[in-house]
């Protein structure tokens, strides 16, 4: 039986709080102010996780599948691998205009933590790795001359333009991320 919202569980809750604070404060949000947004007791979420560490990368990872279903192509058969790279950058455009938008979740762990061994970090990283791996595949579908100098210098551009485009120092709505990636996929001779 699904949970409700008005019933879901202490866990649910914890890693629910987790994921709104720390996306918009950052990861350095008090253990008093998670438990606090969630209705949870310190008691209660020590008892789900060993640490707030261990919650932050329990809230990223369970964040994966929404974040990677928002920037899949809806059509990836049909698609051309330079149509489901686009795609990645039309999203990125897409959620910038949201006026809560504060860039990639992950970067923003990677950025802040700055520990390579925190788990936050090991999860954000893996996720991270896992779309420079997307557009290396892709690439090599589409025929780009170096496919991993192609995904290395999308994920930079990808990077640059959601960390740019949270911190609001730059607006994504003009098509720049697009037409910057378009620029990279004809240098590299993808079809």
């Amino acid at each position: 039986m699904p949970t409700t919202p008005d019933k879901a569980s202490s866990r649910d809750r914890l890693l629910d709080a987790a994921a709104r604070l720390s996306y918009r404060d950052g990861v350095g949000i008090g253990i008093e102010a998670l438990c606090r947004e969630a209705g949870v007791s310190k008691r209660s979420m020590y008892q789900l996780f060993d640490s707030k560490d261990a919650m932050l990368a329990a809230s990223l990872e369970r964040r994966i599948p929404r974040y990677e279903a928002r920037l899949a192509h809806p059509d990836p058969q049909r698609a051309t691998p330079r149509e489901r790279i686009l795609h990645i950058f039309e999203q990125v455009t897409k959620s910038a205009a949201d006026p809560d938008y504060h860039g990639c979740p992950y970067l923003a762990v990677l950025v802040e933590l700055k520990d390579p061994q925190h788990p936050a970090s090991v999860v954000a990283r893996t996720v991270k790795e896992r779309l420079t791996q997307a557009f290396r595949a892709e690439a090599e579908r589409g025929g780009a001359r170096d496919p991993e100098l192609l995904a290395r210098q999308l994920v930079l551009v990808f990077d640059g333009a959601s960390a740019r485009a949270g911190a609001r120092v730059e607006r994504l709505d003009d098509g720049l991320a697009t037409t910057t990636a378009t620029a990279l996929l004809d240098a590299a001779g993808m079809a």
